[in-house]
């Protein structure tokens, strides 16, 4: 389908509209430093196998399947201290983070569909972010983000009608490819700024359009 098909236009943020892929890595391995380096890359290969999961989950698997195993009581950290310090490591980061290209062209040249985004940060995070760098408006469909996962959010907002069908999804994993399909969305994989290896393959075997970055779809407006 071309662009001027859809009704409305879904995307993630991190790697997508923020080049914010290795802040978010870096802010994981910082947060669990106490626990040591082998500790640290245990969750940071997690965290790369795992895109688009919400730092809730990740955090929670550190805990119960990685932190046992180098416990100490002088270092042990509960979720909440996690999720904290990850949280002010990332937000001032993320606020001067590159911008995708284009956005304010795009969004003039398509004033007639929906824009949301769906994400696997933080949704009151994103909500504060994209009101400080001011791109808010560009998003009439909705910012959101977890906890929830992505998969309930695009099935509840499709309920909604905040997003409205035939729509397509731009992301940069292969979680957001899974969520898209699950709820009927088309895809396409933005490729610039991703931080998942083996992307070509992955698109090449499922027939998945892949782009460079997010202005590459004002050729089909």
């Amino acid at each position: 389908m071309n662009i001027k098909d859809y009704n409305s236009l879904v995307f993630d943020c991190d790697g997508v509209i923020l080049n914010s892929n290795k802040i978010k890595t870096e802010a994981f391995r910082t947060a669990v430093s106490s626990y040591g380096e082998e500790a640290s890359n245990q969750l940071v290969s997690y965290h790369l196998l795992h895109g688009g999961v919400s730092r809730y989950k990740k955090f929670d698997y550190f805990l119960s399947a990685i932190a046992p195993k180098f416990f100490n009581h002088s270092k042990k950290l509960s979720l909440s201290e996690l999720l904290e310090i990850y949280s002010k490591e990332t937000e001032k980061r993320l606020l001067n983070a590159e911008l995708a290209f284009g956005l304010d062209i795009l969004r003039n040249a398509m004033p007639d569909k929906s824009w949301s985004i769906v994400s696997g940060g933080d949704q009151d995070e994103l909500r504060s972010i994209f009101k400080e760098r001011e791109i808010s408006q560009f998003f009439d469909g909705g910012i959101y983000g977890s906890p929830e996962n992505k998969d309930e959010i695009l099935n509840r907002e499709i309920i909604n009608n905040n997003i409205a069908l035939p729509a397509l999804y731009l992301g940069d994993s292969k979680l957001d490819h899974q969520a898209a399909q699950s709820n009927g969305l088309d895809f396409n994989f933005v490729s610039e700024w991703t931080d998942f290896k083996g992307y070509e393959t992955y698109c090449e075997i499922n027939s998945i359009k892949v782009i460079r970055r997010v202005y590459d779809i004002k050729a089909e407006i």
